[in-house]
């Protein structure tokens, strides 16, 4: 949220997605209170658990892309034991860099004569949605899914916060405890601007609307 806020072409491109779901409770907090009272939390790793649970044993096929070397295959493992679903036709790590059109290209067609129905992206982001964008490009799949650290807790290569403290939007310190010299620098800028950006919206919202008839 706070990267559309400063770079207005990554909010065109979440704009532009058929689905933006709220991962984090501070975004159901905000909804809330804006009026969106039924809105409720849809984690990424949950959804994607679900959604792999749920589908263990239909025909849609799935296409996992993302994570450092390896860890989609080791993802294609651990959904085969954790969750009894033997349908991922295809795995994909992207190196650090940006792809080239060529190589999205060549991805696309990959995914496409795989035969898949869903695409899961597990990178950071705003990445992960960049990448959505282009790939949509040229694949001719059902959905494409971008769903962050999902790979890495899926994998336990990453812990995931204990309930009380996702309940409690506390999900981003835990994450900075376990990770401090990567994170450290995210949640100082990012914390605050969140706060200052809704109370600045919500301000703005509540403002007395003045009409004019002339």
């Amino acid at each position: 949220m706070i990267t559309a806020m400063k770079e207005p072409d990554f909010g065109q491109i979440l704009d532009s997605f058929y689905w933006n779901l709220p991962d984090g409770m501070p975004g159901v907090w905000v909804g809330r209170l804006k009026g969106a009272t039924n809105m409720d939390r849809c984690y990424g790793p949950e959804f994607f658990k679900r959604v792999f649970q749920e589908s263990a044993d239909k025909s849609v096929k799935h296409f996992l892309c993302g994570g450092k070397e390896g860890v989609a295959d080791e993802l294609r493992q651990a959904v085969a034991s954790k969750f009894a679903n033997h349908n991922v036709v295809g795995t994909y790590c992207p190196p650090f860099r940006a792809l080239s059109d060529d190589e999205f290209k060549a991805l696309g067609n990959q995914i496409n004569q795989s035969g898949a129905d869903i695409v899961w992206i597990g990178l950071s982001t705003p990445k992960q949605e960049r990448f959505a964008q282009q790939l949509k490009k040229y694949t001719s799949v059902h959905f494409i899914v971008t769903v962050g650290a999902a790979f890495d807790f899926h994998t336990d290569k990453v812990q995931q916060a204990p309930a009380w403290m996702q309940q409690l939007s506390l999900e981003w310190f835990f994450r900075l405890l376990m990770e401090p010299k990567r994170l450290y620098k995210r949640y100082l800028e990012i914390v605050p601007l969140f706060i200052y950006y809704n109370l600045k919206d919500f301000i703005s919202d509540n403002h007395p609307k003045v009409v004019q008839n002339s």
